[in-house]
């Protein structure tokens, strides 16, 4: 079974004293051993996912995987790397327009996610018609006691007030405000290297599963 290994971690720990060309490059057999490091665990998790969540198929992990590298032209940020691996598996991969399960590995700050980020105006529209319309089946997924154990908010991406359209009222609102739905799970570096994270990030991924359909099948609505 694949894990994050200890040198993985240790590489992203490094990049973030020294994120600049000379010294990637210099590291570059480092780099890669973490990249496939990374990749093999990928893997095996969409293995898993896609026994949780048939919809998902099963894409590459190359297309899941995010670049390392920035890109720097409209920031004020001029790092040329990210210090962090991520991979988000879905329908259509990393570039497709359907929730899934996002998974960050970072020096003190991994951690298991999912969702939707950053919805266009359309499928915002439909998601926030659905929570509305179905609210009693929507409440009854975010406030499970399984899934509130494990998920503690749905984001802070949010609006004010309920966007128009929407009664204030609603016993959906705050969740109607929402421009991006995606919970999160902190890792510790310790659950991160451990030889259990496979099966853990399953346990995590199997209780946020119902949420990801219900956005899904706003998305898929007509």
């Amino acid at each position: 079974m694949e894990y994050i290994h200890p040198d993985t971690l240790s590489f992203l720990n490094d990049l973030q004293h020294n994120n600049n060309r000379e010294w990637f490059n210099e590291n570059r057999t480092r780099y890669e051993k973490a990249r496939d490091n990374f990749k093999l665990f990928v893997e095996q998790l969409i293995a898993r996912l896609s026994s949780i969540d048939s919809s998902i198929g099963t894409p590459e992990a190359k297309d899941c995987i995010f670049r390392i590298y920035r890109d720097v032209r409209f920031s004020h940020n001029k790092s040329p790397y990210k210090t962090n691996m991520g991979a988000y598996v879905a329908k259509g991969s990393r570039k497709g327009m359907y929730a899934g399960y996002y998974f960050h590995i970072e020096p003190n700050a991994s951690f298991l996610s999912g969702g939707i980020y950053h919805m266009p105006n359309s499928i915002l529209k439909k998601v926030r018609e659905d929570i509305d319309y179905y609210a009693d089946d929507f409440i009854s997924i975010v406030q499970d006691p399984q899934f509130v154990e494990v998920f503690q908010s749905l984001g802070d991406d949010s609006l004010k007030r309920v966007p128009t359209g929407f009664a204030p009222d609603s016993p959906v609102a705050e969740y109607l405000k929402l421009k991006s739905i995606t919970p999160s799970h902190a890792l510790s570096n310790e659950q991160l290297i451990s030889k259990g994270l496979l099966d853990y990030a399953e346990s995590i991924y199997q209780r946020m599963h119902p949420l990801i359909s219900f956005i899904n099948r706003a998305i898929d609505a007509e």
